[in-house]
Formats: structure tokens, sequence, C-alpha cells
């Protein structure tokens, strides 16, 4: 863990010492607004549209009903629902997570709607004799707010995820990333308790891995989240993790603010 750990000072500076990359948000194309207007989506995850900009971060990372797309760690498959339907027909969705329990939602899904039977599975990370997905054959690879969790575990194992993401990409391949925000300004230890990373911390282990940053989004962005609260982000909506402690400040400030990345292997 040492070595990760004294090459990530060094590649955060790189990171912030550079130019700023302002990807601007593109009008979304007719399928990405499609698929999140699909009746399809259960109610409850639509009303969280607001706080999570589904057609704005999708068409941010150009996402397309062609493409091959692996989601890591889709949890309850929240962005399942609007992926999986707009990729069915030309286009290929992995669901990748750890096997046999990450699979679980996604068998639900599948059970629920004909529209999600050709969902892929692959473990992430994988053991021997697991389903993977194959080198070089993705076009998109999105995670959205896990690299905390990755970190949960040390730099390390942080680190690992992100390699295993690159060598998922065919070269020229997109990875797009959202996450709760720690402030540069923070302790960098908070990012191993409070679920909140520094976006020059996720730039570092995505630039080590080999990327290269191609554009940030401010789509996700929400400026009453101060990232600082008792029960870190969990504290916020939809959590609630001081359960009516406070409810009706932290339903005010709604859902955490998030950093939108967009990274390009090079070809």
């Amino acid at each position: 863990m040492r070595r990760t750990a004294l090459v990530l000072p060094a590649l955060c500076a790189a990171a912030l010492a550079a130019p700023a990359i302002l990807g601007a948000v593109q009008p979304a194309a007719g399928p990405v607004a499609a698929a999140v207007a699909s009746p399809r989506r259960t109610p409850a995850n639509v009303a969280r549209d607001r706080y999570r900009h589904p057609v704005e971060t999708l068409a941010f990372f150009g996402v397309k009903p062609t493409d091959t797309v692996v989601e890591i760690w889709p949890g309850g498959g929240w962005y399942t629902e609007i992926l999986a339907p707009m990729l069915a027909a030309k286009g290929v969705y992995y669901a990748a997570a750890p096997l046999p329990r990450g699979a679980e939602p996604i068998e639900k899904l599948k059970a629920r709607d004909p529209a999600f039977g050709r969902i892929r599975l692959a473990a992430f990370p994988a053991a021997d004799g697991q389903p993977v997905v194959p080198a070089g054959t993705a076009d998109k690879v999105l995670t959205f707010r896990n690299v905390h969790n990755w970190r949960f575990g040390g730099a390390d194992r942080a680190q690992a995820a992100f390699d295993a993401m690159f060598a998922m990409l065919k070269p020229g391949g997109t990875l797009g990333v959202v996450e709760h925000r720690l402030p540069e300004s923070r302790d960098a230890a908070a990012e191993e308790k409070s679920g909140y990373m520094k976006e020059s911390s996720v730039i570092a282990f995505a630039t080590r891995a080999g990327f290269r940053l191609a554009g940030r989004s401010q789509v996700n962005a929400n400026p009453k989240d101060t990232a600082d609260w008792p029960e870190g982000v969990w504290t916020l909506p939809p959590t609630y993790r001081l359960k009516d402690v406070d409810r009706a400040k932290y339903a005010a400030i709604g859902e955490s603010d998030r950093m939108t990345l967009k990274f390009v292997k090079p070809r």
C-alpha cells in the first residue's frame, strides 16, 4: 500500500496544476432522453432524476445505443433501468459487480421485464472461473458513487479497480465517473470514512492506470453540500442516517455535491 500512497500525491499535484478541462454538457441524444423517459422505470427512481441528472450525465459521457457499456457496481439498478433497455437492440450492457450477491438486483430486473433480459453479468472483482468483461471490448465504462467504497479498502484496492476498468476498454474508450466530492482543502484522511473523495484523488487513480482526463462537468454539483456532516455523506438524502434528526434541513440541502469526470483510454 505504501508504494501507491507515495505515487498519488505527485499525480494529484500534476492534475491540479494542469489547465481546467471543462466538459460542456452536450444536448442529450434522442435515445438517451427516450430511455430516461421510459415507463419501465420505477417511480422512486424517477423521483431522483433532479439530483442525478441522467440525461445530461449520459450525454456528457457520450453513451450511444450501439455501445458496449459496462456499469461497475450498479447496486439496485438505478442506471440499469435506463441503460439496459437503451442498449438491448444494438448494443451490449454489462452489470459488473461482486458475484453472486451483486447479481441479485439484476436478476430481479430480468424477472420483472423482458427488456432487461439481455443484461450480461460480470464479476468485479473477479475470482478464477467467474465471468468477466473481455479485455479491450468496452466502448464505455461507467461507475456512479463507488470510488469511496474502493478507497475504504485502501489506496491499493482503489487503484486496482481503475486498472481493471482500463483493461476493459477499447483504445479510445471512455471511463465516466460520478463521485461524492470532498473539497480540496480538506484533510485527505476524510476520504477513508466520510464517503467523499477529492477530485484530485480520483484523477490521480485514473491517471496512474493510464487514463487521460478528457472533461469535467458540473451537472451533478450541489453547492449546498458542505461535505462535513456528522454521519458523512449518508447524513443527506436518500439515506438520512440520522433518521428524523434535522431531517428537514438535510432534505433542503438535497443529495451530495458530485464530481462528474470523463476519462479516455489513449489509442
